[in-house]
């Protein structure tokens, strides 16, 4: 009988700590695919893969981290968390709440947050509370009640989600047998840059890992990218009113700041700003020509490898994975726009097949 896969906690508990598996709470997390992309691999002259975080059990990578910072609370007995949410966490953290039996509050910006995931937290029966403020504020309130009140705070400061979501740095040495020369992702709160860089670490027996025998025989160079409406990282400040189609990182003070410095620094790497022009740009790329349906934020880490690409910046033949962090039906309004900005409307036919095949260009 072919392996059936368990989860994260599950698939690399001897790589994760003991207090996140007293209790595990799973929905089948991680084990996504890691794509080849010949598309992308032509246009910029490397070899490039995409680590697919969308077929995670809600759609996003979040849920690596959740299963291990819901098992944790689990563990010590906890009935509810809350989280400060542009959607995707939130969305995570009710699905997760649900399995594990505990009452879950989310915090969501007023506005700002895409109906695919708001739709997700209601029917996983969150209380959501939408704040009138940014997603720092959010943040902030959301880390003000987990202190004052018996509730446990499961955003990306939670040390538990870093464990969770390093688990993807794994899976890829595993699946190409060593690191990649340069990994790319999208920067919001910075919490996944942090936790693929621990686990690249880990695995090439360097840091927590050390224990263990180096499964990698090196570390990548860490690209990251952010919206140039919220890049606080790389603006060097804080961004007070972040703006971006990309809500998944509008986010203008991220709690992993520091953390994604050091990733790129120790690497080697960069973090870098794309427009939204060139965040629509890629998102219609990955969906019409490789074939893969992101949220718009997801799109944002080959945004930056075109542009780069196209600066001449990208080293020819180089290992490439991309993560893309979302699936598209989270926030799919974007997909229904024309590169002009204009609404898609449907071709109007008849029924005969002649004009149906007219249509098709087939006759």
């Amino acid at each position: 009988m072919a392996h059936q896969w368990r989860g994260v906690i599950a698939e690399y508990a001897d790589r994760l700590p003991a207090h996140v598996q007293e209790r595990v709470i799973t929905l089948g997390e991680g084990g996504t695919p890691l794509v080849p992309s010949p598309t992308l691999s032509q246009r910029t002259g490397a070899e490039v893969f995409l680590k697919v975080e969308g077929m995670n059990p809600t759609g996003s990578f979040k849920d690596r981290g959740m299963t291990t910072a819901m098992s944790a609370a689990a563990g010590r007995g906890a009935k509810a968390v809350v989280c400060a949410s542009t959607g995707n966490t939130s969305a995570s953290a009710a699905a997760y709440a649900t399995r594990a039996g505990m009452v879950c509050a989310v915090l969501v910006p007023d506005g700002k947050i895409a109906m695919g995931k708001l739709s997700q937290a209601i029917a996983h029966g969150a209380t959501l509370l939408q704040v009138d403020g940014n997603f720092d504020d959010c943040l902030i309130a959301a880390r003000k009640l987990a202190e004052a009140y018996p509730v446990e705070l499961v955003n990306s400061v939670n040390p538990d989600r870093i464990e969770g979501q390093k688990t993807g740095a794994f899976e890829i040495v595993d699946a190409l047998g060593d690191a990649p020369d340069i990994h790319v992702l999208p920067v919001g709160n910075a919490g996944n840059i942090t936790a693929y860089w621990r686990g690249y670490r880990e695995y090439a027996g360097l840091d927590a890992g050390a224990s263990h025998a180096a499964v990698a025989t090196r570390t990548p160079i860490m690209w990251g990218f952010q919206a140039a409406g919220a890049a606080p990282i790389v603006q060097g400040h804080p961004i007070d009113q972040p703006e971006t189609i990309a809500t998944a990182i509008r986010i203008g003070n991220p709690a992993s700041w520091p953390q994604a410095e050091e990733a790129r620094d120790v690497s080697g790497g960069l973090i870098e700003a794309v427009t939204d022009e060139q965040i629509l740009a890629a998102h219609r790329v990955l969906s019409a020509e490789v074939g893969i349906f992101v949220e718009p934020a997801s799109a944002s880490g080959v945004a930056g490898l075109l542009r780069l690409s196209d600066e001449g910046r990208v080293p020819a033949g180089a290992r490439i994975v991309i993560t893309v962090t979302g699936h598209g039906l989270k926030d799919p309004q974007w997909a229904l726009r024309t590169a002009d900005g204009s609404d898609v409307v449907p071709v109007r036919i008849s029924s005969d097949v002649v004009s149906i095949a007219t249509a098709l260009g087939l006759d």
